[in-house]
């Protein structure tokens, strides 16, 4: 998912804690949020949390839990979701659906063999997103008293939109898509912190919260937000394949050297419209609101089996707020 430019990117990454993002509002690609907690909340064979019906459980549990912690250290949550996806997105799409039915067939191999970290790993890229997820996420959130927003296309430009108005300090996404669509701050690792396997080996890695300067990228590959996207459209973006043999240093060099490789992109200029003049709204409404106790316990202990001692628990967490206790309403009309 997303374009794949993190080798020339990762440089300008700060690393931060999560007590930096106290008090500050954070917009949150909500499709990118929720199918990090479907890919990375499974059981040790690669199955996914499920309640006593078999109904996905996985993206509810990050929505509850992680969030909680976010939000205890006084961090305002709003969660952008994904419209209608542009046109040029739909053979990516295609092609996601298909990588994904390959992948369960070598995830049921591997849990034949017994290979259960394999069958973790290949557990992970089977991971969809449908409607009914989306809409339980979307319920959930109201219920948690988080805004939810409605992209008319890509959530990500939608963020970068709102963080480039100042209503937001910045857009939280593991993608660097973001900063093709001109957010000026992108966090990453906000909700996936703690120690990660690497694949294949048996070491891991301290994941930490992280910020990415669009300023700072640009200034520092010496190159304009335009040529960013130029870039992403040589090695790839979820609008188009790349050309091929070209990653992101080579993309990189091509393109201070000026060096005229796009003209035979097709659709070239559309992509780059849909990066640098993405359709966003200006219709939305901020406002943050304490915890429906009631519904939360409904949803999740009652419909889905949850613990209720382990959901009033994270729901305190929700309720110390102490920025979002004061209702905070940004309307724009206009």
């Amino acid at each position: 998912m997303g374009v794949a430019i993190g080798d020339i990117i990762n440089p300008y990454a700060e690393r931060c804690s999560l007590e930096y993002f106290s008090s500050k509002t954070l917009a949150v690609d909500g499709n990118n949020a929720v199918y990090q907690f479907l890919s990375s909340i499974r059981q040790r064979d690669g199955t996914p949390l499920m309640d006593s019906r078999g109904r996905v459980t996985s993206h509810l549990s990050g929505l509850l839990y992680r969030n909680s912690n976010i939000v205890e250290n006084g961090t305002r949550l709003v969660y952008v979701f994904d419209g209608r996806p542009p046109l040029l997105k739909h053979r990516t799409l295609d092609e996601r659906a298909s990588r994904k039915r390959k992948a369960e067939g070598e995830w049921r191999d591997a849990l034949e063999r017994g290979d259960l970290e394999k069958a973790k790993t290949k557990a992970a890229q089977t991971s969809r997103l449908t409607t009914d997820l989306i809409e339980d996420s979307k319920d959930l959130l109201g219920a948690l008293g988080i805004p939810v927003i409605q992209a008319p296309q890509e959530g990500e430009a939608q963020a970068a939109f709102m963080a480039s108005r100042g209503d937001c300090f910045a857009s939280v996404s593991q993608d660097y898509d973001s900063l093709l669509f001109g957010v000026p701050l992108l966090a990453r690792n906000v909700a996936v912190t703690g120690r990660r396997k690497l694949p294949g080996r048996n070491e891991y890695v301290e994941i930490t919260p992280e910020t990415i300067s669009l300023a700072e990228v640009l200034s520092g590959l010496g190159i304009t937000r335009e040529q960013l996207v130029d870039i992403g459209i040589i090695i790839g973006t979820d609008f188009n394949d790349g050309i091929s043999g070209y990653g992101p240093k080579k993309a990189l060099a091509a393109v201070k050297e000026g060096r005229d490789i796009l003209k035979d992109v097709e659709n070239c200029d559309e992509i780059r419209r849909l990066f640098l003049e993405p359709a966003v709204t200006e219709d939305y409404v901020l406002e943050w609101r304490e915890p429906d106790e009631e519904k939360v316990l409904e949803m999740l202990c009652e419909e889905h089996d949850f613990s209720e001692d382990r959901v009033k628990k994270a729901l305190e967490k929700f309720g110390q707020k102490a920025e979002s206790k004061k209702q905070k309403t940004l309307d724009f009309f206009g």
